[in-house]
């Protein structure tokens, strides 16, 4: 069994993690502790955890994105 924790500190974590925990699979495990965001991947084979780990990545890069972008329009709406 190959293994990867991904710990990534962001402004919004309990918002990030809620936008990528339904692209979760079976192998993989969502928390927020403090100000991260740390999830823990299992997969049999190196490249399947390579493959899980890279889509895991470009879907917290795009969860922060748009919260990034919903706290600045909220922030000119105010």
């Amino acid at each position: 069994m190959r293994r990867a924790t991904i710990r990534t500190e962001l402004d919004r974590p309990a918002l990030v993690a809620a936008a990528v925990t339904p692209d979760n699979t079976s192998e993989m495990t969502t928390r927020v502790e403090g100000d991260a965001v740390v999830t823990r991947i299992e997969r049999e084979t190196t490249g399947g955890l390579r493959s899980t780990v890279d889509d895991y990545v470009v879907n917290v890069d795009v969860a922060t994105r748009v919260a990034q972008a919903a706290d600045q329009f909220t922030n000119t709406q105010s």
